[in-house]
């Protein structure tokens, strides 16, 4: 049986996520915490968010954003296995080729609910691309390593 790599079980852990909180700062500096159901696609996480939530204005001014996927609460809650994602943030526009398929595959994940979100007009389509994954599995257990697992994570 072959060992599992911490990289491997933070990726486990977010392909078993359905959705994120999502960090992001407004212009003042202030942090701003939100959720966001979230589709991964090609290595990319998409979220489709209103307009009007503060989360999204956050995103698309800085281009910057975190997601945090938490894992299963079983035992200590302080040692629960947890993976934030550092991304960078752009809109993917409607007239992007690929952004029929991208919502159809929203739809196909989270359901009629995501036809209905379609024909808000407020809504936007963001693509959140991973630059840097923590990976906590439990005391003493955090690793930080790059968005392509074969490269050496950046320093913070």
């Amino acid at each position: 049986m072959q060992a599992t790599t911490p990289e491997a079980d933070c990726l486990r852990l977010i392909a078993a996520s359905d959705s994120a909180a999502i960090a992001s700062c407004v212009a003042d500096g202030d942090a701003e915490a939100s959720y966001a159901p979230v589709l991964q696609h090609g290595g990319i996480f998409y979220v489709y968010v209103s307009g009007l939530a503060k989360h999204t204005g956050n995103l698309l001014c800085r281009r910057q954003g975190s997601l945090l996927f938490l894992g299963e609460a079983g035992g200590n809650p302080f040692a629960r296995p947890r993976a934030s994602v550092s991304c960078t943030v752009a809109e993917i526009a409607s007239d992007d080729p690929h952004y029929v398929e991208l919502l159809d595959r929203l739809e196909a994940r989270f359901g009629n609910v995501v036809g209905l979100l379609r024909t808000l007009p407020d809504f936007r389509l963001l693509a959140l691309t991973p630059i840097r994954y923590q990976y906590v599995a439990g005391f003493g257990k955090a690793y930080s390593f790059a968005a392509n697992p074969n490269e050496p994570a950046p320093s913070d």
